[in-house]
């Protein structure tokens, strides 16, 4: 069955304080490679059958008015996934 995978962020202009605090534990580490850190959320819809342009529409739509928060935070990517 195919899956609609949908990736949200925060906002670029706010705060997150998990990925600083995920920042500051790779640099307690030594790791120094990554300049920042930002966490968001990952959705998996499964479909059953065909993945259409209605049912694209229709993730777009549910990504914008329930999987995120649009006062704070960004739906980054909506992919089909095999």
């Amino acid at each position: 069955m195919p899956t609609i995978v949908v990736d949200v962020m925060p906002k670029a202009e706010l705060l997150d304080p998990q990925g600083k605090a995920v920042a500051g534990a790779l640099d307690r580490l030594g790791i120094t490679d990554f300049a920042s850190v930002r966490i968001g959320k990952r959705f998996e819809l499964t479909v059953e059958g065909e993945v259409g342009d209605d049912t694209l529409a229709t993730a777009r739509r549910i990504a914008d008015e329930i999987l995120s928060n649009s006062v704070i935070e960004d739906v980054v990517g909506i992919e089909v996934v095999e």
